[in-house]
């Protein structure tokens, strides 16, 4: 079978503007994390307007990562065949539009169309920067894919921040995001010359693949690892200040206080994990780390008291920080299957972790209570650890 190549920035001409490249691709990351962050920060606000109660709007919110995973396969085959830069300058603006039609929502059917056309363009971007951090990977033949989603990371307190500004000034959610959106344009046209070319052939260096074909061994396992972090994350984002509330019986005042540690913790790590891959190996990291999920999640468990899970809510944000960024980046070296449709196999075998993780939590708990469910989740990183030894192109 003939390999896959992507083009990249390799002229001695270019190599000097490799810090500018890698500059345009993080600002692109953060871009990114401020669209979704400001929606998130004024989900209260909008469900508030709409007059939902909390069924039919968990059943609206549903509507965001459908359309997210079926963009997925699409979006893996617009990225190979047209390249990444080419794709994110067309998707990213899309998305900011997606995110101003979201404020502009009236009644509830409105939001779930809305929500869907964001997950769409969400997706897009998605794969389509991830393909960039790949290539820039290449360019500097080293790890630093997971300081771009530190980016992504550090944009979601950006854009908390942002929101809660805009609430303290009554300003209606569609302003808040037209602003959010002309900053991110802004950024787009300001960088978009710096992103790296990824066009490859596919008609040419690839066989006519079928529709449903067997998965490739090697990007099923960095899926289910993927999947056992992301529903890590989506346990701690849905359900972190619920733990905090009902089981570690926080005040009022402090209960935010476990998803904040866990947030701070996690941007933390994606900025070390690649000196820290420089230095150990990515396998050994990914190793350490699902330890450190499963230990932080069986701390919180035992030791249901203020301090101890604080300090195990950021144990487990240290442990998810590395895992994604690694599973793309080793995803992105598969010797045979282009780095768009490769990111997007395994981005849609891990973003059902995200998906079931938190229903997850809430079945267990209703049955037994949420500590359990925790313990659960749990054991995902004991999973991850054991996975990562059985998949070869994580050996750096």
């Amino acid at each position: 079978m003939a390999l896959a190549k992507s083009v990249v920035l390799d002229h001695p001409e270019i190599m000097p503007d490799k810090r500018r490249i890698r500059l345009a691709v993080a600002l692109i990351y953060f871009c990114m994390g401020l669209c979704f962050s400001s929606w998130a920060s004024r989900i209260p606000d909008i469900k508030t307007a709409l007059n939902l109660n909390d069924a039919m709007f968990g059943t609206i919110l549903f509507a965001l990562p459908v359309g997210q995973f079926l963009m997925m396969p699409i979006s893996g085959k617009l990225v190979t065949r047209y390249g990444s830069p080419r794709i994110l300058t067309f998707s990213l603006p899309a998305y900011g539009i997606c995110l101003v039609n979201v404020g502009f929502v009236e009644a509830g059917w409105q939001l779930a169309i809305a929500l869907f056309l964001f997950g769409l363009a969400g997706n897009l971007c998605n794969i389509a920067i991830n393909t960039q951090g790949i290539a820039v990977e290449k360019l500097y033949n080293r790890s630093i894919m997971a300081s771009f989603h530190g980016g992504w990371s550090l944009a979601g307190f950006t854009g908390a921040l942002i929101g809660l500004v805009m609430i303290n000034l009554r300003m209606e959610p569609h302003w808040h995001f037209i602003i959010v959106v002309l900053l991110v344009w802004t950024i787009v046209l300001m960088n978009h010359r710096y992103l790296v070319p990824t066009t490859t052939d596919v008609r040419k260096e690839l066989p006519r693949r079928k529709f449903f074909t067997k998965p490739d061994r090697l990007l099923f396992l960095l899926g289910v690892i993927g999947f056992c972090s992301m529903a890590s994350e989506g346990a701690m984002f849905d359900w972190s200040g619920l733990y905090f509330k009902d089981v570690v019986k926080a005040p009022a005042s402090l209960v935010i206080l476990g998803y904040t540690s866990f947030m701070i913790m996690m941007a933390a790590g994606r900025f070390l994990a690649d000196t820290i891959v420089s230095k150990i190996g990515r396998k050994k990291l990914m190793q350490i780390c699902g330890v450190m999920i499963s230990g932080g999640l069986f701390t919180a468990v035992l030791f249901p008291y203020l301090v101890p899970s604080t300090i195990a809510f950021m144990v487990v944000g240290l442990g998810v920080s590395s895992i994604v960024p690694s599973v793309y980046s080793a995803a992105g070296r598969h010797p045979d299957v282009p780095p768009g449709i490769a990111l997007a196999t395994v981005s849609s075998v891990s973003f059902l972790g995200f998906l079931m993780g938190p229903p997850l939590i809430g079945y267990i708990a209703e049955l037994a209570g949420l500590r359990y469910s925790f313990a659960l989740i749990g054991i995902f990183g004991l999973g991850i650890a054991f996975l990562v030894r059985h998949v070869p192109v994580l050996k750096n």
